[in-house]
């Protein structure tokens, strides 16, 4: 409940900046325009990004006699949630990793890295895949899409703004409100960057929590972090940036485009993940009763 909350807050804060950025510059109609504009190119993403994510992570799909175990996991958990059962999807990758695309639970995939089943138990295995569910059964694609529409359209009213001179007539004689209009130029898309990073990390704490109530076992898909925290930390998986925010844990990390362990401030900040130690901390608590 905590992370929907801070989820809400932060799309309402993300809207705010926009709706304020959108005022200094173009007025109410040049701010409905650039969300036009960006609503339309996210409308193609939302309805294309399943297509994408798959291509882009080389996965193909199998059939239940290549993968049983998967198949039997993902049908029991979507059973128990009365959700459609998604298809199945295989990365052939060393490494350790799973993520799931779709914009609703009827048009939803699950893809599993053949690291991954090598390195995990059938318990730690449910508990990933039940991650994996807990983002199509909460809609994340679409928070995901929403968030992306208006940081963008955010980004293309600044754009517009620096090239066309918008709202100059209004600060030219106005130092305040030309001192406003520079430091929107520079941070408001930084700072739509970062509260969109912000709501993946806060999905993920979400997809932990719902996942580990999904099977009655946090202490599972504790376990199940901590491998995959070894695993991509090691080895190195090609994959689009774009599309990186979707597996359950950081594909890129062993190129060293993540943080490490520590994960300093700034680069927590741009992070789409939040670190593995916390994640596992507040599912052993979650299994101690303090969560």
């Amino acid at each position: 409940m905590r992370n929907n909350v801070k989820t809400l807050a932060l799309m309402a804060v993300l809207g705010a900046l926009f709706v304020l950025v959108g005022q200094v510059f173009g007025g109410t109609g040049g701010a409905i325009i650039a969300f036009g504009i960006a609503a339309l190119m996210n409308f193609g993403m939302y309805f294309f990004s399943e297509k994408i994510a798959l291509r882009s992570a080389r996965a193909r799909p199998v059939e239940e006699h290549e993968l049983p175990n998967v198949y039997t996991i993902v049908r029991s958990l979507a059973q128990r949630e009365n959700m459609p059962m998604p298809r199945i999807y295989l990365i052939e990758s060393p490494q350790p990793n799973a993520f799931a695309t779709g914009r609703s639970p009827k048009h939803a995939a699950v893809a599993v890295t053949t690291g991954i089943l090598q390195l995990m138990d059938h318990q730690e295995l449910e508990g990933v895949l039940a991650h994996e569910l807990s983002h199509v059964r909460n809609r994340d694609i679409l928070i995901s899409t929403i968030a992306a529409t208006v940081a963008v359209a955010l980004s293309f009213l600044v754009r517009i703004a620096f090239w066309t001179g918008m709202g100059r007539d209004r600060n030219d004689n106005n130092p305040v409100g030309l001192i406003i209009g520079l430091v929107s130029i520079i941070l408001a898309p930084l700072a739509a960057m970062v509260i969109q990073m912000a709501i993946s990390r806060s999905r993920e704490y979400e997809a932990d929590r719902s996942g580990a109530e999904m099977t009655g076992s946090p202490l599972a898909l504790a376990r199940a972090l901590g491998k995959l925290e070894a695993g991509t930390s090691r080895i190195p998986m090609e994959v689009d940036p774009s599309t990186a925010q979707l597996f359950i844990a950081d594909p890129l990390k062993a190129f060293g485009r993540r943080g490490s362990r520590g994960f300093g401030g700034m680069t927590r900040l741009f992070s789409t993940h939040p670190p593995i130690p916390d994640r596992v901390e507040r599912l052993t608590e979650m299994a101690q009763g303090i969560r």
